[in-house]
C-alpha cells in the first residue's frame, strides 16, 4: 500500500495530519457548502503557547482562551472573511476557503512564504496538507502588503470536488 492510500484512510504517514486526524480535532471546521462568505478554516492542533490569531481578530471569532497553549477554535458564524488571522499565524496554520465562488468552483487564499510569487492569473497546482499534486487551480490575487509582515496571502480558484483536499499551491521554480 502506498502512503497516498494510507493518507487518505487517516494514517499519520508524515508530520501532516490527515484529514480525518484534522476532522476529530477541536480546531477544525470547514465552512459548510451553504456559507456564502470566505471563513477561517484553522489547522492548529498543537498545544503550544500561541496566540496571534486571536488577538489579530477584530470580530472576536477566534478563540484560544485564558490558557495560551489551547488550541485556536473558529467561531464561523463570527467570522467574516477579512483574512487577518491568516497573516497573524506564525505557523502558517490558518487559511480562507469558500466553497462556491462560482458554480463548481472554489475559493482559497492561504500564507505563501516562497519565492517566486505566482502572478495574477497564473495557472497553478493546488496541492493538498502532504504537498501532493491533487488539481489545476487560478491565482486570482496576490497580496504582499506591508501590515502582513513579508507573508504574502495567495488567493486561488479551483474546482469544488477538491474543496477538504485543497490548501496550497506547488512552490514554483525560480
Amino acid at each position: 500500500m502506498n502512503s497516498d492510500s494510507l493518507y487518505e484512510q487517516g494514517v499519520k504517514v508524515s508530520g501532516a495530519m490527515s484529514l480525518k486526524e484534522l476532522k476529530s480535532s477541536r480546531c477544525y471546521k470547514l465552512p459548510s457548502k451553504e456559507r456564502t462568505a470566505l471563513a477561517a478554516v484553522i489547522e492548529c492542533i498543537e498545544e503550544i503557547p500561541c496566540n496571534p490569531c486571536e488577538t489579530a481578530c477584530p470580530r472576536h471569532a477566534i478563540t484560544v482562551g485564558a490558557s495560551i497553549t489551547n488550541v485556536p477554535v473558529v467561531d464561523l458564524d463570527a467570522c467574516n472573511g477579512c483574512g487577518l488571522c491568516v497573516a497573524a499565524c506564525p505557523g502558517l496554520a490558518i487559511y480562507l476557503k469558500k466553497y462556491e465562488v462560482r458554480p463548481s468552483v472554489a475559493y482559497i487564499a492561504f500564507p505563501y512564504e516562497y519565492l517566486p510569487l505566482p502572478l495574477e492569473g497564473q495557472r497553478v497546482t493546488m496541492v493538498d496538507r502532504l504537498g501532493a499534486n491533487v488539481c489545476e487551480g487560478t491565482v486570482v490575487k496576490v497580496v504582499d502588503i506591508p501590515r502582513n509582515d513579508r507573508t504574502v496571502i495567495i488567493h486561488a480558484e479551483y474546482p469544488n470536488r477538491y474543496y477538504e483536499q485543497v490548501v496550497s499551491i506547488e512552490r514554483l521554480s525560480r
